[in-house]
Formats: structure tokens, C-alpha cells, sequence
């Protein structure tokens, strides 16, 4: 599974590079806290298929990088995605190199 960092997903971002980010946690958790990605809560993440972009990168992107993992694994396994990237740590990661009041539970 390929995998990006914090520090990488900043750059992307800073530099206005095309690509599209999918939160999978739950909304609850999205509202407390997000990176502005789309929320696609993991539960659903096969139904909404769909809404994952096939021609950019994708960064799926959860609390601490497990769920969105399992994200990645479940669209590669079933649909056959090749452009997905799991964010390492997760927001718990972002919160910790790069906004330290941001709110995490």
C-alpha cells in the first residue's frame, strides 16, 4: 500500500496540486475536526465508490491511519484502484506537526 505523510500532503496542498482528499471517519468525528477532504465514512466507502476520483491521486485520510488503510485495501481489492494513498497518522499526525489547538478526540 503506498502511503503519504503529513509533511507531504502540506506540500500538495501549499503547491495547489490536483488531487482529492476522502476523510473515511465517521461525520461526528469530521465535524469536530477536518482537513477540508470529502467525508466518506468507511462503512460506506464500497457504495460511494463512485466519488473516489480514477484520473488524480487519492488520500484517504482517517483519525490515526487504520481505517483509512482499510479503505485503501477494500477499493484496490474490489474495484482494482492503483492511485490511492493512505495518510500515515492520520489528522493525529497533521495536529502534531502542523496545528496543535486543532481539536482531536
Amino acid at each position: 500500500m503506498k502511503e503519504i505523510s503529513v509533511q507531504e500532503l502540506k506540500e500538495k496542498i501549499d503547491n495547489k496540486e490536483d488531487f482529492q482528499l476522502i476523510d473515511v471517519r465517521e461525520t461526528f468525528e469530521y465535524e469536530v475536526s477536518n482537513l477540508d477532504g470529502e467525508n466518506i465514512p468507511l462503512g460506506g466507502i464500497l457504495i460511494e465508490a463512485d466519488k473516489v476520483a480514477k484520473d488524480k491521486p487519492v488520500i484517504m485520510q482517517c483519525r490515526s491511519g487504520k481505517r483509512s488503510a482499510a479503505a485503501v485495501m477494500q477499493l484496490e481489492a474490489q474495484y482494482g484502484f492503483d492511485n490511492l494513498y493512505n495518510l500515515k497518522g492520520g489528522i493525529l499526525a497533521w495536529q502534531e506537526a502542523f496545528d496543535p489547538n486543532m481539536q482531536v478526540y
